[in-house]
This record gives C-alpha cells, sequence and structure tokens, in this order.
C-alpha cells in the first residue's frame, strides 16, 4: 500500500526572550572594544603609580630640607617607680637575713650600676665614699707608713655572705703599711685605727680592689670588712752579705 508523506510539523514557541542569544565567538568588534578598555585601565594604573611616585619623593623633600615639620613624638618617658627602691631593699634584706649577715649591716639598693648605701647614723661617711663604723676605738697610737700592722678581718660581699676571714684560717694578716699591699679603702680605714679598736669598713668600688679572676670580686660592688685590729710594730731593713730583709719588732 502507498503511503504519502506528510510535510514535517514546525513548532514556534509562544513566549518571547529579551535575553540575545548566545554567542559561541566574540566578534572583532567586541575584541577591539575589550582591548581599548584594557589599555585604558592599565594606562590609569600607570599614571596613578606615578603621580603617587612624584607623592612620595616630595614628602621626602620636604622633610629632609625642614620646609616640611614633623609630629611631635607622643612616646611617654620611663619614670621611674617609687616602689622600686623598697621593693629592692627589702630584697637585699632577705638575702642578708638568708646569708645570716651580723646585725647593723649595710644595706645595698642595687639598680644596674647605680648603688644606693643604706646604713645607720653610726656611720661615718667620708668625701670619697668610704664608710665606717666604730665598734671599739682602742688605745695608743694609729699605724704609720712602714710600720706593721698585725690584724683580724672578715670580709662580705653586698648580700653579706663571708668571702674571706682570717679567723677561719688560723692567724692574723700582717702587713707593712704604706708599701701598696692591701686594698686601697682598706688601707685607708685602717690607718687611724688604733691597736685593740674593732671597725667595719664599707669600701666603694673605686677604692676596692681590681676585678678578675684571682680576686674574689667578679664585677665593681661594695665590699664589707670587718676589722680587729691587733697591734702595730716597727721595722727596720737589715742587711747580711748579699742578704737583706725587713724586721719588724
Amino acid at each position: 500500500m502507498l503511503m504519502l508523506s506528510s510535510p514535517p510539523v514546525q513548532f514556534t514557541p509562544s513566549f518571547s526572550s529579551k535575553y540575545k542569544p548566545l554567542t559561541a565567538f566574540a566578534t572583532l568588534g567586541e575584541i577591539s572594544i575589550n582591548q581599548k578598555c584594557f589599555l585604558q585601565k592599565d594606562e590609569r594604573e600607570q599614571n596613578g603609580s606615578l603621580e603617587n611616585m612624584k607623592r612620595r619623593r616630595l614628602l621626602v623633600f620636604l622633610v629632609s630640607t625642614g620646609l616640611f615639620p614633623t609630629l611631635p613624638s607622643t612616646a611617654k618617658t620611663k619614670t621611674k617607680n617609687p616602689y622600686d627602691e623598697k621593693r629592692l631593699l627589702e630584697q637585699n634584706k632577705r638575702v642578708q637575713r638568708e646569708n645570716k649577715a651580723p646585725d647593723d649591716f649595710p644595706s645595698f639598693v642595687r639598680e644596674g650600676f647605680e648603688v644606693k648605701v643604706i646604713a645607720s647614723n653610726n656611720y661615718v661617711r667620708r668625701d670619697n665614699g668610704l664608710i665606717y663604723r666604730d665598734f671599739e676605738v682602742g688605745t695608743g697610737d694609729v699605724p704609720k707608713s712602714g710600720q706593721q700592722v698585725t690584724f683580724h678581718y672578715i670580709g662580705y660581699n653586698e648580700s653579706g655572705r663571708r668571702i674571706d676571714s682570717s679567723y677561719q684560717q688560723g692567724s692574723p694578716a700582717k702587713i707593712r703599711m704604706g708599701t701598696n699591699a692591701l686594698v686601697p679603702g682598706f688601707e685607708e680605714g685602717l690607718k687611724d685605727m688604733k691597736p685593740g679598736g674593732k671597725r667595719r669598713i664599707i669600701i666603694p668600688p673605686e677604692l676596692g680592689p681590681p676585678v678578675g679572676p684571682s680576686t674574689f670580686f667578679s664585677s665593681k660592688q661594695f665590699e664589707v670588712f670587718d676589722v680587729e685590729l691587733l697591734g702595730v710594730k716597727d721595722c727596720t731593713r737589715r742587711t747580711i752579705a748579699f742578704y737583706s730583709d725587713v724586721v719588724c719588732d
């Protein structure tokens, strides 16, 4: 049976779209417009960078030449806390108690290289920084240069800890005055003592010993010595053949 073919049915949409149809590729006109936009944007960025650079150079020039005043600093300077000295004093006293320092031992408020010595009114302060207190004055004449002094001593550091003692060594020290055999501050505190006298000497760093591995002190600090002067002797030099020495009697 012969079938007649009918033409295909065409459907037309019943709605209309307000959007433009999408295309897979951009036209040459659109490419040229986009390139022009990018070039204009780059131009604006370059012009902005040049303007910023010019402004920075102008600012540096004005500041360096002093034409543009700088703003005043608003940072606050560090003020000393009034409670620091009290805190450091209590800390020093606590350490001294732990080290069993003797009675009426001076206190040292150390902050960096600045040291404040706090002692009772029983101590005498000299202009060169030496501080001392007499517990017993003694009798007789004070030692002169060239004479031999015999004395006991106990040395302390700022914390009240013992660093040396002739009592523990079992024998007193014997030194001739004026021979630079003693620490300058020690000899000055000793030269106006009388036999039988007992004195506490506080030696400042300026009158103390040199520092180093061969000394008791590794840094510049105050030293405290309790001294008991036992006696003073005259000394004479004798020469026998090629031998010469000093005899004190």
